[in-house]
């Protein structure tokens, strides 16, 4: 299927009829096309046959699209060894900034994702018709150009320009065209993505070095049918390395079966409160956005009621089954992070806070509000192994003690990693258990991270440095620094200057840092200042409270499930290495206590694990130099841990 509404060699466009051409547009557009568009559209085409006279031939795109994004550029043209990627504003008179961060975005999605344009140079070109012409300058630092702005009259010069840098060789068209496109969305694009209509396999990759994410829906959907077939009551434990697509395979099944099976009402649980919230606003915005773009006119409270039953936060479907004995509407439920459902005495604890008696843990009173269905209903819980990060945070021992003493006829299937891993289930008599009454699958563990794009060895890499073992992590870190840089920085103005040079059009930069590091303050860094996670995450350069301020700082709370493209890990010493290995602290009153007990030693462990795999595309750590004044930031634990970290191969900036 073509990639484009239209497609030709220059030659070709330049002989073919304008209204042959519009024709062809208008009817590969998927909404009916209003005046604006419409007159659009002439004039563009207007303007490429008159600018595109006498450049050497090459091939040209219409609306060519980038799914990742759920959008479409303008044209691409190649010509030599060329991608020219152009974003028309027609009637415009400025070269607006976010009109020129599209354009570059365009150009970045293609470069990462888009196979026949790795290695190629590409030019994003920001045609402002109205606008007058400006002086370029042609700089090109890994294969993209500095975007160019042109207006209606200047596009041919620039292109010549641009063409003076050639090698000499030739892009074949056909080929860069059928050339495979494998995109690795964040979880926000991902979702948005799905709730418009693409398919996972559009938006995700399906390398062989990967479980595919439409492989594993598919598995789970033959569990599902089964159970309705039979009558009978399923539950599955999907595990994933950080950053593997857990949560989007859970968004894409609870998606496709919300929309194929209504009678079903599946929906998606999480206990991660930013999670649900940016998720859902990101969700209402585009859905409004999208109708917008299509004349409609949506509001966001309309938005709103279909994103908010779509996704929801766990402890509030809690609540709402603890009022009635009845039934839920919902027969599949997705559990995001279900080694995050809390222990009994967490629960019991909280509801007292309440008023309520309550003596069952999160998981086995969730099983049994399903359970209360008359025939089938299936439960499909996404666990992370390692990334329990609070306290009262039951593991996956709690569900298996569940079904175990209380719901023996239920249909259990596992990822063979829950009874093989430790950091998934370590109790061997739960394990025992599991492989004498339960299903082991393959398909249910998801074994390649592919949040970073650029390296799938980042949780390896983090894996080791958390363990305390130097030699293993620099021997990674050699293989995967040139793709996914990973810097260290004593200064916190020069961690800003790197994430800003770092990112190009509108990749996102934040700043994270554990919650229990109180210590960081004197550098303005303050974990106690909480965040709106959806301002964070979803609002542009322009707004104050977004991450691209570097002002707000998210922690491990905030974040995880969640990911960015250029982080600043603000690293405290509430985790330290010394003498050999970590140490743990938490900040009471006025000074450090240390940290005795193992459980609460892992939840940190853990927390610095999650800050660590949160960058899609590069990491660099601040570690402060301290102040042996203040008796709270002895230098001492800060070289420590700063000279553990070089150890480990990463390089100071």
């Amino acid at each position: 299927m073509s990639r484009s509404y239209y497609s030709n060699s220059f030659s070709g466009f330049l002989d073919d009829d304008v209204n042959r051409i519009l024709g062809l547009l208008m009817r590969h557009h998927n909404f009916a096309v209003e005046n604006q568009q419409r007159n659009a559209w002439i004039r563009q085409i207007e303007i490429l046959k008159n600018q595109l006279k006498n450049l050497e031939n090459g091939q040209i795109y219409f609306e060519f699209s980038i799914p990742r994004m759920g959008k479409r550029v303008d044209n691409i043209l190649i010509i030599k060894d060329f991608i020219f990627v152009i974003e028309f504003k027609v009637g415009e008179t400025e070269y607006q900034k976010h009109a020129i961060e599209q354009t570059v975005d365009y150009c970045l999605d293609l470069q990462n994702f888009h196979e026949g344009s790795h290695h190629e140079k590409i030019v994003p070109i920001l045609v402002s018709t109205k606008a007058q012409i400006i002086e370029n300058h042609f700089e090109i630092n890994d294969n993209l150009f500095e975007p160019l702005k042109v207006n209606q009259r200047s596009l041919n010069y620039v292109i010549n320009q641009v063409l003076t840098f050639s090698n000499g060789g030739k892009i074949n068209p056909s080929l860069w065209e059928s050339s495979i496109y494998k995109p690795t969305p964040t979880i926000i694009e991902a979702s948005q993505a799905l709730y418009r209509g693409h398919s996972v396999s559009e938006i995700s990759r399906s390398d062989a070095g990967a479980i595919n994410l439409s492989k594993t829906t598919e598995f789970i959907n033959q569990i599902i049918e089964k159970s309705k077939a039979t009558n009978s009551k399923s539950i599955c434990f999907l595990t994933g390395v950080p950053g593997a697509g857990k949560t989007l395979a859970g968004l894409n099944i609870a998606n496709e079966r919300r929309k194929a099976h209504e009678d079903e009402n599946a929906v998606f649980l999480s206990g991660n409160g930013p999670l649900v919230y940016v998720l859902r606003e990101a969700l209402i915005r585009d859905e409004v956005l999208q109708a917008k773009e299509r004349g409609e006119k949506l509001t966001k409270k309309r938005s709103a009621i279909k994103a908010n039953a779509f996704i929801q936060n766990i402890h509030h479907f809690r609540d709402d089954n603890l009022n009635s004995s009845q039934a839920p509407d919902e027969r599949v439920v997705v559990f995001d992070e279900a080694q995050r459902a809390w222990t009994k005495e967490k629960a019991a604890s909280f509801m007292k806070s309440k008023g309520m008696d309550f003596n069952m843990s999160e998981p086995e009173f969730l099983i049994d509000v399903m359970n209360r269905h008359i025939g089938y209903c299936t439960i499909i819980c996404l666990v992370g192994g390692g990334q329990e990060i609070n306290t009262g945070e039951a593991g996956l021992s709690e569900w298996m003690i569940a079904l175990k003493n209380h719901y023996p006829n239920w249909h259990i299937y596992f990822s063979n990693l829950i009874t093989n891993d430790n950091n998934y289930l370590s109790e061997e008599t739960l394990k025992g258990w599991l492989r004498q009454n339960g299903n082991s699958a393959t398909e249910l563990h998801l074994s390649v991270s592919v949040r970073s794009f650029r390296s799938e060895k980042i949780s390896s890499f983090v894996q080791h440095l958390i363990d305390g073992d130097s030699a293993q992590a620099r021997s990674i870190l050699q293989e995967i620094n040139s793709l996914y840089p990973i810097c260290l920085t004593r200064n916190f103005d020069v961690a800003k200057e790197w994430l800003r040079k770092s990112a190009k059009g509108t990749e996102r930069i934040g700043l994270v840092s554990s919650s229990g590091a109180r210590r960081l303050r004197p550098l303005g860094i303050n974990v106690k200042n909480e965040i709106t996670a959806e301002d964070w995450f979803l609002n542009n350069s322009s707004d104050v409270r977004s991450s691209y301020y570097l002002e707000l700082v998210a922690t491990e709370f905030d974040i995880q499930g969640l990911e960015i493209d250029y982080v600043c890990l603000a690293w405290d010493i509430n985790f330290y290495f010394e003498n050999g290995e970590w140490n743990y602290q938490t900040f009471e009153g006025t000074s450090w206590k240390n940290i005795a007990s193992e459980i609460d030693k892992s939840y940190l462990r853990n927390a610095y694990r999650v800050l660590l795999t949160r960058a899609r595309q590069g990491l660099i750590i601040l570690i402060p130099h301290g102040d042996d004044l203040d008796l709270t930031r002895p230098k001492k634990l800060y070289d420590s841990t700063y000279n553990f970290l070089k150890s480990c191969g990463i390089i100071e900036v």
